[in-house]
């Protein structure tokens, strides 16, 4: 564990879990900071952080100077994710900073635009709850789940190994991919599906108001469990529509298209095509995996020479995901001033062959080979 002292800005649900899967993860010191004094309060009596203050109190103690931490764990709204790393920039925070902001593109701008000396590396894990607050959080919110990192081409690679290494160690799968990709992808699994939820409770409700309250008494079932996302918090989800209202508005399109087609299938009262219509939909649905576990005597190794600059590892990692492979571990190892040699430990999924030839293409000479000796 390369990171043993650690800052959480903003203690809601994902910071506050990010504290509790830290300290399960032997984390040697959690500080918290957060404005509300009941939180801090929390924190503090649930053994989530050693110590917490509010901002200008952590500010005055010297929390964001220099090299007062391994990592700072940004765990706030987009728009004040921003602002932290202008302020961290002020402070003269020297070490590597991450976030768990739902939308990417403009949280690495604002890091790119804020001059800093610290070493930061995007984030946004795909964990949640209907739940909203610390006191939902939970040590076990990210075991098995993705988690997002968008390095770009001024990435700092020991930054990028730091937190893949943090994240790794909360029990998450991390996957790299460019910001603007990740807005676009989070839109249509996350995003749009959490407006569909609350859509259709506004639905039931104002079907209700008409005919009677004996209607969202029947909905049981599958509505519940379909609509559970949409009693997450409005504030929260306002923001990330707006944050991310391009790659939003498209989902929207797309899904009103979908609807388009079926509704006229429906009209036409062609049962094969309203058939074939559910079957693609409940075959892709069966396929989704409900946790994917490696199999660690199938593991690989991939070996990859850089120049020691920043940016290649997001090149490097970028690719792994375009392939659908995924990173378990990651080394560098700094061969002189200018050259290191990447090693990614890759679990038994994706298209290798892909990999390696896309890594080929862009001037890389790459070698792949099972982990365990005597494989092949």
């Amino acid at each position: 564990m390369t990171v043993q002292r650690l800052t959480v800005v903003g203690l809601g649900l994902i910071g506050g879990s990010v504290a509790a899967a830290a300290r399960r993860a032997g984390v040697r010191r959690v500080r918290a900071v957060d404005p509300d004094p009941e939180t801090l309060g929390f924190a503090v009596a649930e053994h989530l952080a050693d110590e917490a203050l509010d901002p200008d109190a952590a500010a005055a103690a010297g929390w964001f100077r220099g090299d007062a931490a391994d990592l700072i764990v940004l765990g706030t709204p987009v728009a004040l994710t921003s602002g932290w790393l202008t302020r961290l920039a002020g402070e003269g925070y020297t070490g590597v900073v991450t976030d768990v902001a739902s939308t990417k593109s403009a949280v690495v701008h604002a890091a790119e635009s804020a001059g800093g000396a610290y070493r930061f590396v995007g984030g946004h894990p795909m964990a949640g709850s209907e739940r909203s607050g610390v006191t939902a959080a939970s040590a076990t919110l990210f075991d098995g789940a993705y988690y997002i990192l968008t390095p770009t081409e001024t990435t700092d690679m020991d930054a990028y190994r730091t937190v893949h290494a943090f994240i790794a160690s909360l029990g998450a799968r991390v996957v790299s991919v460019d910001a603007s990709a990740h807005d676009e992808a989070v839109a249509i699994v996350s995003h749009v599906p959490h407006v569909a939820a609350a859509a259709l409770v506004e639905l039931a409700n104002s079907r209700a108001e008409q005919a009677g309250a004996d209607l969202l008494r029947l909905a049981a079932g599958g509505f519940k469990d379909m609509t559970r996302i949409a009693a997450g918090s409005p504030d929260l989800w306002t923001g990330i529509c707006l944050d991310n209202a391009p790659a939003v508005i498209a989902g929207i399109d797309g899904l009103e298209s979908v609807l388009a087609d079926f509704r006229r299938s429906v009209e036409a009262g062609d049962a094969d095509a309203v058939r074939a219509w559910l079957a693609g939909a409940a075959d892709v649905r069966r396929a989704l995996p409900a946790q994917w576990v490696p199999a660690t005597a199938r593991l690989r190794q991939l070996t990859v020479p850089v120049s020691d600059r920043p940016g290649v590892v997001g090149i490097v990692t970028t690719a792994v995901s375009r392939a659908g492979c995924n990173i378990e571990d990651i080394e560098i190892d700094h061969q002189s001033e200018d050259s290191a040699v990447l090693r990614l430990v890759l679990t038994d999924e994706g298209d290798a062959d892909a990999l390696m030839a896309d890594l080929a293409s862009r001037g890389f000479a790459p070698q792949l080979r099972a982990l365990e000796e005597g494989e092949d």
